[in-house]
């Protein structure tokens, strides 16, 4: 009985709280054809559009793509895209070509009136002021 009481104050200690954490759903929309893309810069007409490119195999992308869920507002008026971009690379490839935009990954495009009005990769994803967009 010792054993589970000091463990149960080392989770709190180490884990902040002994309940489970309730996970952070965005309103993702599947970004996985090139005709949505014209779509997207249509809609860019009326309403920020972000795409989020991911790599589902890359360490740093999950961490970088772990932080902008915590910190992304889910009220923001913005559709919000993910791309795998390895299940669906001819997308991703024709973000890079038709936004020209140089492809990394994670990376982060912020469109709005039919052009790419920012873009940033890696950490500085999180470092950018989405309610300027918005």
């Amino acid at each position: 009985m010792h054993d589970i009481y000091n463990m149960g104050i080392f989770n709190k200690i180490f884990n902040g709280s002994s309940e489970p954490k309730a996970e952070k759903l965005l309103p993702w929309i599947p970004l996985n054809s090139i005709e949505q893309l014209d779509a997207i810069v249509e809609k860019s007409k009326g309403k920020t559009q972000l795409i989020f490119k991911h790599s589902t195999r890359c360490g740093i992308s999950r961490m970088v793509m772990n932080q902008f869920v915590s910190a992304y507002d889910v009220d923001a008026n913005a559709d919000l895209y993910y791309l795998d971009l390895l299940s669906y690379r001819d997308v991703s490839n024709e973000v890079g070509f038709r936004f020209q935009v140089m492809h990394q990954s994670p990376q982060l495009l912020i469109l709005r009136n039919d052009e790419v009005v920012a873009h940033a990769s890696h950490g500085s994803i999180n470092e950018l002021n989405l309610t300027k967009f918005l």
